[in-house]
């Protein structure tokens, strides 16, 4: 096995800055990690000095490049990312003398409408019946309260997959999530949601006791009695985005973004759904006036007389 160098001890450190300084969350400093890695390797394949006090921007653009024809542009964008976030915190440490990624273009993404469900195929997922018999029931209440939460309050799936017990108040019927960057907020819960969580916590402690070593304060448990892992949720989410709408593609971003198209639809300002996900910037939220003006256009031309007038060629 090769010895690491001064470029593995280098993206350490930055992995040890962004889970000590930063606060970010273990899933990205893996992610970056990985990123950072698969750079590393690209390095040592090309035969330069694995050390970032020695990679000046004609490296970096030679990486870009062999990026160009095996990633997608939005693979190539996070990486490149990586990069960049990785070079100006050796120049803030004073470990290089100058930052070679600052002038390393990102490659632009297209950007994509949000995919959400309808109305009726969100209420279908929610009703989708579990393939388990009755002697699921435990399994079969946890399910439907975690896709009412998803559904009713936007949480995105890690926010979800690391709630505890003693983050909802249900006199107040709200719950804390911690979102990026470690920050909080106060999240209101709907009937649907609260009365679904209600009715799976006497099923949890049923699925608690089957474990020897189960997580006490996690909200949502495994058959085993194990916190849920993001990866199950996901799993849950697309089982029954099969069942109750067809959509073996659901995943739980779908859900959020459902939640946030539907508010909007019903009247929601955007200060208050920003809010409510957890955007920083205003601008994130307003993808969703997108769909919504775009699900507009399309009402417009099946129903406005207009429309149907400039159909006919009258």
């Amino acid at each position: 096995m090769r010895a690491s160098g001064p470029l593995d001890e280098q993206i350490d450190a930055f992995a040890q800055y962004l889970a000590d300084e930063r606060r970010s969350s273990p899933r990205t400093v893996e992610t970056y990690v990985r990123d950072l890695r698969s750079f590393r390797d690209w390095v040592r394949g090309e035969g330069l000095p694995e050390d970032a006090r020695e990679l000046d921007i004609v490296a970096l653009r030679g990486f870009l490049s062999s990026l160009f024809r095996s990633d997608q542009a939005s693979t190539m964008k996070k990486k490149v990312s990586a990069v960049r976030s990785f070079f100006k915190f050796l120049l803030k440490r004073r470990i290089i003398d100058h930052n070679p990624a600052s002038s390393l273009r990102t490659p632009k993404v297209p950007k994509g409408l949000p995919r959400f469900l309808t109305v009726d195929q969100a209420f279908r997922v929610m009703e989708a019946p579990p393939k388990e018999s009755e002697r699921a029931k435990p399994l079969k209440a946890r399910d439907r309260a975690l896709l009412e939460m998803l559904y009713g309050t936007g949480v995105r799936v890690g926010e979800l997959a690391s709630m505890n017990i003693g983050d909802f108040d249900f006199t107040e019927r709200s719950v804390r999530v911690l979102g990026k960057g470690g920050k909080e907020r106060i999240v209101p819960l709907g009937q649907a949601a609260l009365e679904a969580v209600q009715a799976y916590l006497p099923e949890r402690r049923g699925l608690q006791a089957k474990a020897k070593q189960g997580d006490q304060d996690a909200l949502w448990l495994a058959r085993s009695g194990r916190r849920l892992s993001i990866r199950q949720v996901q799993n849950i989410v697309r089982r029954h985005g099969t069942l109750g709408a067809g959509r073996g593609d659901l995943h739980p971003h779908a859900m959020r973004h459902s939640c946030a198209t539907h508010l909007l639809d019903a009247g929601a300002d955007l200060r208050s759904i920003q809010e409510l996900l957890g955007h920083s910037s205003l601008s994130t939220t307003q993808k969703y006036t997108h769909v919504s003006v775009d699900r507009l256009m399309e009402v417009y031309d099946r129903a406005h007389p207009l429309a149907r007038d400039e159909a006919d060629g009258s």
